[in-house]
């Protein structure tokens, strides 16, 4: 026990000045490190040196306590003064409570009124906090909320424009200053939705512009022109200028408020001035704006393009009335203004280069439109009011800057179309002129009457100035009002021909030839329709023939009257020209001849011929003389008519009378012919030869009229004579004596001469009869033979 429980004597020294250091350090170091103090203690010695350490502290504390015990014995009489001395102040510190009390309750009750005014002081100091805090938010937020506002009352009043640029400067302006609130990530979402709200609702008034621009086009056209006609009456030249007269563009409007500043009264508005064009301008400062301009201009041009089309349609039966050819080109005006309008005012929403292209479209179309339906047109008038409708259309589009030279081709073609229309009209005025007429010469009965005639038809006789009254005309009333009319006519024509910029030489030029046209087509025309008719009469065919003889002679006065009325003189279509009435005067030949025709004809039915005569009469038919005489007083009546119709007439009558009494003799009506008609016939083409060698129309060779003749005449000689040897002998060769002979000719003819002989009773008991008989029957026997060979030797020759 002894051993294991006291420390050897080396140790036990530097053991107690270990527990010495730590009792200092306990009595020494703060209350803080007290634990650090133990916790070395406990730590760092076994239990004996614990205990070792727990006696030291015993006998420290003992000490400590004797110290304590010395220090208050030697201080108690001091400690007792003092207690007196305290109970003295208790005393006195409880009246001083008693104060205290009394100033704690009055400070309390002062306190509670400050305390009160410090927490309204400190929630006045707060709202005032919250107040300025408040005021520096909404005056950060305050621009955003009124830039918002701004752009939807924008909005609302439909000014896209100004909205948009309200919207670039609150998103790039007021909302970076308020990125700390909520609202903004809520704004920032709404933009790109307002911006295609913007675009969608410009889009929405620019298909309105469009819309209406359509439909207004045509009031657009229609004061343009007008405008264009006053600028005509006053500057007459405007028509005929061929440069440009450039046009000076307004300024574009605002766009802004999409106004232009205007001090014109309204009526002396310009047509584009009554149209607001700030949709339009709107619309592209937009797209502009949200990068999307080639977008817009694609899609206003394909619009337009679309509307360019219906435009360019003409209405149905636009021909009909000239209010539908000025609302087709009223509308079509209308269109290229605006565009032009567009072109001056919008910065390249509208090329040069692409509204021409345009215009060229559309120029082909409006000349088609315009070609298709004028040829419909049969109204002249109508057509000289879309004459100056097209010259004023192309008059205000040349304004413009649009070429329009293939109008004036087109006018040209019009023209061509409205001379023929005239035509047409004067058809129907030359057919009741002479269905009126009963183409007798004019008798005039005195000097006034006869001056009348003289003003509306130059002509010029001296012996007929001379002679006494009552004076006759050689012409009928035709010839001077078909004069007046081709004066008319002529008139009519240069009403088209007026402004159509053409030189006094063209229009000289269109004049004569559509005057030839009249006279030689349509009055020709006219007069072969009268020809037709059953009941104009030879004489009022001769009357006829001779009025045109006087209408011809008088081309030369028409001449000089279109070179009067243009100022050119020049020769050639018209004066003098024999030929213009060439195809009437063939027909009044062809119906001359026809008529004389038929007059023969009636002569030649008033008698037949008694085809048994047993002797001729001695003399001709009492029908032939009649139909001579009648003949020379026909062909003596036709000394004012041309010669050579003269001569066709008389030569047709030669031809037909031979022909007629001929064929008289061949006719399966006649089936026996006696010697005795035989030669009563012969009679009759003596007495029709001596009319034709006595030249009855001048002026023909001789013995041209026996030539119709020379066919019956052999026939005859032939018959009578029975030469029928040499017949046979000379058949075929040129110089014979009856080379005009055709052998059937004569077999029909001997056939109905035997059939005559027949019905003699007594023919058959002469000896002479019988052989005559005979010889006739080897004659026919002959001719037969004659007539198989000639055929046969036809054949190979038409083959």
């Amino acid at each position: 026990m002894a051993s294991s429980g006291k420390i050897p004597q080396a140790e036990l020294v530097p053991l107690q000045s270990k527990h010495e250091h730590l009792l200092n350090e306990l009595e020494q170091t703060e209350t803080n490190n007290v634990g650090l103090v133990i916790r070395t203690i406990y730590d760092g010695n076994n239990e004996t040196d614990l205990d070792k350490f727990m006696e030291l502290l015993d006998i420290r504390i003992r000490g400590r306590d004797k110290d304590i015990e010395r220090m208050c014995n030697f201080h108690y009489q001091g400690f007792i003064d003092s207690i007196c001395e305290l109970e003295q102040v208790r005393t006195q510190a409880k009246k001083l409570n008693v104060e205290i009390n009394e100033i704690d309750e009055r400070l309390q009750t002062a306190g509670q009124q400050v305390v009160s005014k410090g927490e309204e002081l400190i929630e006045a100091r707060q709202v005032e906090k919250n107040i300025k805090e408040t005021i520096e938010c909404l005056s950060l937020c305050l621009p955003v909320f009124t830039t918002y506002s701004k752009l939807q009352k924008q909005m609302k009043e439909k000014r896209y424009y100004h909205a948009l640029k309200t919207l670039e400067q609150l998103e790039h302006l007021h909302l970076p200053r308020v990125s700390e609130y909520r609202f903004l990530q809520r704004m920032k979402e709404s933009i790109s939705t307002m911006r295609e709200d913007i675009k969608d609702a410009s889009m929405s008034d620019l298909k309105d512009f469009l819309e209406n621009i359509w439909k207004f086009s045509p009031k657009i056209g229609e004061v343009a022109m007008r405008h264009t006609a006053e600028q005509i009456v006053s500057d007459p030249v405007l028509v005929n200028r061929k440069t440009k007269k450039k046009r000076q563009a307004p300024p574009p409007p605002n766009p802004f408020t999409g106004e232009v500043e205007t001090s014109e009264p309204e009526e002396d508005l310009s047509a584009q001035d009554l149209i607001d064009f700030s949709p339009v301008y709107r619309c592209l400062h937009i797209h502009s704006i949200l990068s999307s301009r080639e977008v817009f201009q694609e899609y206003y041009r394909n619009q337009r393009q679309s509307q360019a089309k219906l435009v360019l349609q003409p209405p149905i039966n636009m021909h009909e009335t000239i209010a539908s050819y000025r609302q087709y080109l009223h509308g079509v005006v209308g269109f290229f203004v605006v565009e032009d309008h567009i072109l001056n005012t919008s910065n390249g929403l509208v090329s040069k280069t692409y509204l021409d292209e345009l215009w060229s479209k559309a120029l082909s179309n409006i000349i088609n439109a315009l070609r298709t339906h004028s040829a419909y047109c049969t109204d002249a008038s109508l057509m000289l009011q879309i004459k100056d409708l097209i010259m004023l259309f192309c008059t205000t589009l040349r304004s413009y800057g649009y070429p329009v030279n293939q109008l004036f081709e087109l006018l040209h073609e019009i023209r061509d179309h409205y001379n023929e229309v005239l035509m047409q009209r004067w058809v129907q005025i030359f057919r009741e002129i002479l269905e009126a007429e009963d183409f007798l010469p004019i008798q005039v009965s005195d000097i006034e009457e006869y001056n009348q005639v003289l003003l509306t038809f130059p002509f010029m006789n001296e012996t007929l100035d001379s002679s006494p009254f009552p004076r006759q005309f050689p012409f009928s009333p035709m010839v001077p009002k078909v004069y007046q009319q081709v004066k008319e006519y002529i008139y009519a024509c240069l009403k088209f021909s007026e402004d159509l910029d053409l030189s006094d030489e063209e229009v000289t030029d269109v004049l004569r030839k559509s005057t030839h046209l009249l006279l030689t087509r349509t009055f020709s025309g006219c007069l072969s329709s009268l020809f037709r008719k059953p009941n104009v009469a030879l004489p009022q065919v001769i009357q006829i023939i001779v009025d045109t003889g006087y209408l011809e002679n008088a081309t030369v006065f028409l001449e000089e009257f279109v070179s009067n009325i243009t100022g050119v003189h020049r020769e050639g279509q018209l004066g003098g020209q024999s030929h213009l009435f060439r195809v009437a005067r063939d027909d009044a030949e062809h119906h001359t001849c026809e008529k004389l025709k038929c007059k023969i004809n009636e002569f030649l039915e008033l008698d037949s011929y008694d085809w048994m005569l047993v002797e001729p009469q001695g003399h001709a038919s009492s029908f032939i003389t009649d139909l001579i005489a009648f003949l020379h007083s026909q062909f003596q009546s036709f000394t004012n008519i041309p010669l050579e119709v003269a001569q066709v007439a008389c030569k047709s009558a030669c031809k037909h009378i031979a022909d007629s009494i001929l064929q008289s003799m061949l006719s399966e009506n006649v089936k026996q012919i006696s010697s005795g008609a035989l030669q009563q016939i012969n009679l009759d083409t003596i007495q029709c030869e001596q009319f034709a060698a006595s030249e009855p129309v001048g002026g023909m060779e001789e013995g041209i009229l026996l030539q119709y003749f020379t066919e019956l005449r052999q026939l005859l000689d032939l018959l009578i004579t029975e030469d029928w040897s040499t017949y046979f002998h000379d058949h075929g060769q040129e110089n014979s004596k009856y080379h005009l002979v055709n052998p059937l000719t004569a077999i029909r003819i001997l056939e109905k001469m035997r059939e005559a002989d027949r019905k003699s009773v007594f023919s058959a008991l002469k000896k002479t009869e019988r052989d005559k008989k005979k010889l006739l029957e080897t004659v026919l026997k002959t001719l037969r033979q004659l007539a198989v060979t000639t055929l046969r030797q036809q054949q190979p020759d038409s083959s």
